[in-house]
């Protein structure tokens, strides 16, 4: 069974800056389009970035020109790097395939105080 483990959530300032790392344990990583999903209080769990094995992205627009995906195929990781955080980015971040094709972990907190 694929475990996603995501980790580097933290409370933040508005204007700040954070860096989310999520490990996959499949052996088909490589192939697949992952993406950064988030889910505040109250909300459904909503598509915030994907990136194709090929390294092609694509973003919400709620936080285009903000949050920048990678990944690292050798070593199984995908990244979020998310600046000039806003209040209403505060929610669990979690990754998993694009088509949400492995079960999903158990999140990262990011809470940014206005």
């Amino acid at each position: 069974q694929v475990q996603l483990v995501e980790s580097g959530g933290d409370l933040v300032q508005a204007g700040g800056s954070l860096r989310l790392s999520c490990a996959a344990s499949t052996s088909f990583f490589s192939l697949a389009t992952m993406g950064w999903f988030r889910q505040a209080p109250g909300n459904q769990r909503e598509l915030v970035a994907t990136i194709t094995s090929a390294g092609s992205t694509n973003y919400a627009d709620s936080v285009k020109g903000r949050f920048t995906i990678s990944r690292d195929n050798a070593k199984k990781m995908v990244y979020l790097q998310m600046t000039s955080l806003k209040p209403e980015d505060t929610a669990v971040y979690y990754c998993n395939s694009r088509a949400q094709t492995y079960s999903w972990g158990q999140g990262t907190q990011v809470t940014v105080s206005s």
